[in-house]
């Protein structure tokens, strides 16, 4: 009988020691899936802000072109003129 109630004891406490386990493991996928998503979310953010970034070169492209030829119409009309 005293060998039951032991064999019982160790039972109970592998039972606990497992359960625990679970637990721990459990609020470990939480946390996976947790920074899963704050990656997916991070990759949109970016994606996001590399588009912007890339809009951003294209206008100041062209307003450096602009510049460059309203620059170059002032000269001309400021020149003197050979005549």
């Amino acid at each position: 009988m005293q060998r039951l109630n032991m064999a019982l004891a160790q039972l109970e406490e592998a039972a606990e020691h497992r359960a625990e386990l679970d637990r721990t493991i459990g609020g470990h996928r939480i946390e996976v899936q947790a920074l899963s998503e704050d990656r997916n979310r991070l990759a949109l953010e970016l994606d996001a802000s590399y588009a912007r970034f890339s809009a951003m070169e294209t206008a100041n492209r062209d307003v450096s072109r602009r510049l460059d030829q309203a620059m170059d119409s002032i000269r001309s009309v400021l020149e003197p003129q050979d005549s």
